[in-house]
């Protein structure tokens, strides 16, 4: 960090505000691979990742909310968490059945793996 004696380049806060930024862009890249991921170790690192990252940037988010240093945006109405929630699970639902819609239609075609499961080649990250 560029400092100049006890003068800072930017203010804490707004050092924080950037690191905690970066730390939720961070998670969704995480979540992004995670569900990209056909391997099921680099599935798991990127999971490990991820639960690490959150846990920083909740630490972080905790810390700066002491200090007065983060103003949390207005609540959301349960009735509205409610709804989305509800909407999500019929999606959820929806892709199911279609999925299963169309592995049956497939029959005989439907795609069968090729090589059997193996084995991770490198240990999950503990």
């Amino acid at each position: 960090m560029a400092s100049m004696g006890n003068a800072s380049f930017l203010p804490e806060q707004d050092m924080l505000s950037t690191i905690l930024g970066e730390l939720k862009r961070t998670v969704r890249e995480y979540t992004t691979a995670t569900t990209e991921s056909s391997c099921p170790a680099v599935r798991q690192m990127f999971e490990s990742l991820t639960a690490d990252t959150l846990k920083l940037q909740g630490e972080l988010y905790s810390l700066m909310k002491q200090q007065n240093m983060y103003s949390a945006g207005s609540y959301a109405l349960k009735v509205d968490v409610d709804k989305q929630y509800k909407q999500a699970q019929q999606s959820v639902q929806k892709a199911r059945d279609l999925i299963g819609q169309k592995n049956a239609a497939m029959g005989p075609f439907a795609h069968q793996p090729n090589v059997a499961s193996h084995a991770a080649n490198v240990p999950p990250l503990s």
